[in-house]
C-alpha cells in the first residue's frame, strides 16, 4: 500500500502562486514516475505535470512556463509551483505516484492523493 499526503492548495487571485506539496509513504522499492493532475467538475481528469526519477519533466500545454514540477528524493515527495495563475486552472488537484512494490515487480502500483482545491479568482 501506499499513501499519499497532499498538501497547500487553496484560493488565490489570478496571477497569484501556490505551491503544492505531496509526500508518499507505505511500501515500495521504486517510483517509476510522480506527477500532478487536476479534475473539475463533469470532466475527466487531466495530466497536469509529470517527473521522472531522473528529472525528466512533462507539462500540459496549457501550464507550460507557469507551472514547475519537482521532486525531493530523499523525502518521496513532489511538489508543484504555480505562478501566474489564472481562473482556468481552478480544479481539485490530485498527485500521482507509480511505485514498484518490488525491485522485480513486473506490474507498477498506481496511487493517487486525496485531492486539493485550487480555486482562483477573476
Amino acid at each position: 500500500q501506499v499513501q499519499l499526503v497532499e498538501s497547500g492548495g487553496g484560493q488565490v487571485q489570478a496571477g497569484g502562486s501556490l505551491r503544492l506539496s505531496c509526500e508518499a509513504s507505505g511500501t515500495f522499492a521504486s517510483i517509476d514516475l510522480r506527477g500532478w493532475y487536476r479534475q473539475t467538475p463533469g470532466n475527466e481528469r487531466e495530466l497536469v505535470a509529470t517527473i521522472s526519477p531522473t528529472g525528466n519533466t512533462n507539462y500540459a500545454d496549457s501550464v507550460k512556463g507557469r507551472f514547475t514540477i519537482s521532486k525531493d528524493n530523499f523525502r518521496d515527495t513532489v511538489h508543484l509551483e504555480m505562478n501566474d495563475l489564472k481562473p482556468s486552472d481552478t480544479a481539485v488537484y490530485f498527485c500521482y505516484f507509480q511505485t514498484r512494490r518490488f525491485i522485480y515487480s513486473l506490474d507498477p502500483t498506481r496511487s493517487w492523493g486525496q485531492g486539493t482545491q485550487v480555486i482562483v479568482s477573476a
